[in-house]
């Protein structure tokens, strides 16, 4: 049990950079608002981008090069495209789930008093902010990939047994009829229907942190080879379809007919969400509730902290012939700076400047698939490392099914 547990590692990291706002947010309010009948889109929507999730891992071992480093062999226009993409995004989605993060914290923890610096008022969740992204940098600046490669498993796991037991307890004590219908939502709930199964289970450049971090782990762990990294990467994914689920059910069993709006402002949603399962379910389902939510989003803060500067440091090095360990170190700590900017500065826009990111990362995932599946099946990977017959039509399948979400988003906005 303990050797299995040694060997899984960017799995888990991908797990914990999945299971964030779209499973928390999107996934408790699509259980809210539909019950169980937007399970089919859940289940859909992992299918068909499977096999470019597990192409980064997959790449990384048969090659020894990271998704970054193909995306060089396709020109140098192709990179900076992806560099430019990434910079674009990296510094707002990093801003909201460290604010969501921080919410869940003040939420259970408690608020601190504001502290007034001349005419500038720090409030309580902007103290958390800065303190979380203070331990998420001395976590990453002290510990590297060793580190997190460890905290991410206690983390998930935590993750796990917590929901789990959340949505056990919901379900015991719920007196409602579970109904498990499944619909098409009218046209009013397009909008949200796209946004679900655009970030569920993650935006798909996270398949290139994926292929960084097995690489990483194939360092330390000289074991840790074709098997163990299909098997670390299934167990990963795996584990973000069920969280995925347990969050839906939890929305279901709780929220669902009890004509509850959810708020879209993170510190309302972080005490609201706590507030409407310890009603529901009593007292003593705070601290597991609690638990649930924050290791969710904590999880997400710290593989988003390290998987952007990660890539931008292999990218950088790629594009300009730059040299020197200290490059990562480096976009620690732009990212960490640029977050705490746009939080303190530009946090009126924060809503207008997500819906962009996440707007072009949606967009943008038939590019990343069509290019994790060419560099899967180029003459430079070895032959038995390529797709199986199988994996080949489930690919076909899943980029016509991403590039007619991304039409379809486009013909209604």
């Amino acid at each position: 049990m303990l050797t299995t547990l040694k060997k899984l590692g960017p799995g888990l990291l991908f797990a914990g950079a999945a299971i964030g706002v779209s499973h928390l947010v999107q996934s408790t309010r699509a259980g809210a608002d539909f019950g169980f009948g937007l399970l089919w889109a859940l289940l859909l929507v992992n299918l068909f981008k499977y096999p470019f999730f597990q192409y980064g891992p997959r790449y990384a071992l048969a090659t020894g090069e990271s998704l970054v480093d193909g995306y060089r062999r396709f020109g140098k226009g192709v990179l900076s495209f992806y560099f430019l993409l990434t910079f674009a995004s990296m510094f707002t989605i990093q801003t909201a789930v460290t604010i969501v993060t921080a919410s869940l914290a003040s939420t259970l923890i408690g608020n601190f008093d504001p502290i007034a610096i001349g005419n500038l008022t720090i409030s309580s969740i902007q103290i958390w902010t800065v303190l979380i992204l203070l331990i998420c940098f001395i976590i990453l600046v002290v510990g590297r990939y060793k580190l997190l490669d460890v905290l991410m498993k206690v983390i998930i796991i935590t993750l796990t047994i917590s929901t789990i037991i959340a949505v056990c307890s919901t379900a015991i004590s719920s007196s409602e009829t579970i109904s498990f219908t499944q619909i098409f939502p009218d046209e009013t709930s397009w909008v949200f229907l796209i946004a679900f199964m655009g970030w569920m289970p993650a935006p798909l450049d996270i398949s290139i942190w994926h292929s960084l971090w097995a690489i990483e782990k194939n360092k330390k762990e000289v074991s840790f080879e074709t098997k163990s990294a299909l098997f670390d990467f299934n167990i990963g994914y795996i584990a973000t379809i069920i969280l995925g689920i347990c969050f839906l059910a939890l929305g279901a069993l709780v929220i669902f007919n009890t004509g509850e709006v959810i708020s879209v402002n993170a510190s309302e949603f972080s005490q609201q969400l706590i507030n409407m399962y310890t009603k529901s379910l009593g007292d003593w389902a705070y601290l597991i509730i609690g638990v649930a939510a924050f290791t969710t989003m904590f999880s997400t803060t710290l593989t988003t902290f390290d998987g952007s500067p990660r890539v931008m440091d292999r990218t950088t090095l790629l594009l300009f012939k730059s040299v020197g360990k200290t490059t990562y170190l480096v976009w620690l700590g732009i990212l960490f700076l640029g977050t705490i900017i746009i939080f303190f500065f530009l946090s009126a826009e924060l809503g207008s400047l997500v819906k962009v990111a996440t707007v072009l990362s949606f967009l943008t995932a038939p590019f990343y698939a069509i290019l994790n599946y060419k560099l899967m099946t180029s003459k430079h990977v070895p032959e038995s490392w390529r797709p199986s017959i199988k994996m080949h039509i489930l690919s076909w399948l899943g980029i016509l099914f991403l590039i007619g979400f991304g039409i379809w988003y486009l013909t209604i906005l």
